[in-house]
């Protein structure tokens, strides 16, 4: 059966998150759906990571076996036909090796948190940001991010219900920044590891707003680190500003595109 990896774009506002659901809707559910219109059937399929009910992507990276030789335009463009009208779409298509995984051959994924700053209600980025209505101080949102990278052991940032085997994890990179945009001052998040606790990077956002807004020092992400207590944690932020921004390969299956 020849398998194909799908680069899916998102907006997660009206799903229960990624996964599969019973009586929810969900974005591998549309896509699974639309596959069904093509070739009659039960249809799974696996992607880079879950993303959570309000989340979005830009690059989502998952993989389909079908039963017909599908050239990857053709069958982009009907996936995109029946996925309408979800805010679902496949931006990339391609053919790939029998035993190509989205999830297992992933080496980093990388995500993207936007905190607009203005007081305002926000009206074309309403449900793409998290809005506060102060300025937050970036310089020192930074200093709290770097005590967060490297090696460690996570359980701070990790969500009670968090299925993974070990709260020790790799961040490889933290970066906060201010981005100037027509619709105001935003706070960005770049955010990259191979995989990712619950709620971590929710986690560490909350956490780092409390240091932009002064209650918190930068010193005491690092203690909050170390006290590998939940309750030494931050508030964990709204999903509305996070996108699962894109997905790293070992050879990246879209370089030379078939759509």
């Amino acid at each position: 059966m020849p398998r194909y990896a799908l680069q899916i774009e998102y907006h997660g506002a009206p799903f229960a998150g990624w996964q599969r659901q019973r009586e929810q809707p969900t974005v591998q559910g549309a896509v699974e759906a639309a596959l069904a219109r093509l070739e009659p059937g039960e249809h799974t399929i696996a992607a880079a990571g879950r993303t959570d009910a309000g989340v979005h992507a830009l690059a989502q990276v998952a993989h389909c076996d079908l039963a017909r030789d599908w050239s990857a335009f053709r069958l982009s463009e009907a996936l995109n036909y029946h996925l309408k009208p979800a805010p679902v779409a496949i931006v990339a298509c391609a053919r790939v090796a029998d035993d190509w995984h989205a999830r297992f051959l992933a080496l980093q994924r990388r995500y993207l948190f936007r905190i607009l700053m203005r007081r305002a209600p926000a009206t074309h980025q309403a449900g793409l940001v998290w809005q506060v209505k102060q300025d937050l101080d970036v310089a020192a949102m930074q200093a709290g991010a770097a005590q967060l990278v490297g090696r460690h052991d996570f359980t701070t940032f990790r969500s009670t219900i968090c299925q993974a085997d070990s709260p020790v994890k790799t961040l490889d990179r933290l970066e906060v920044t201010r981005v100037d945009t027509p619709h105001g001052p935003e706070v960005h998040f770049d955010v990259r590891a191979r995989s990712f606790l619950h709620n971590q990077v929710r986690s560490f956002v909350g956490t780092l707003e409390r240091v932009g807004t002064g209650s918190r020092t930068p010193g005491q992400v690092g203690e909050a680190l170390v006290a590998r207590d939940r309750a030494a944690c931050g508030p964990v932020c709204p999903p509305q500003g996070l996108y699962l921004a894109g997905v790293q390969y070992p050879e990246d299956p879209f370089a030379s595109p078939d759509v």
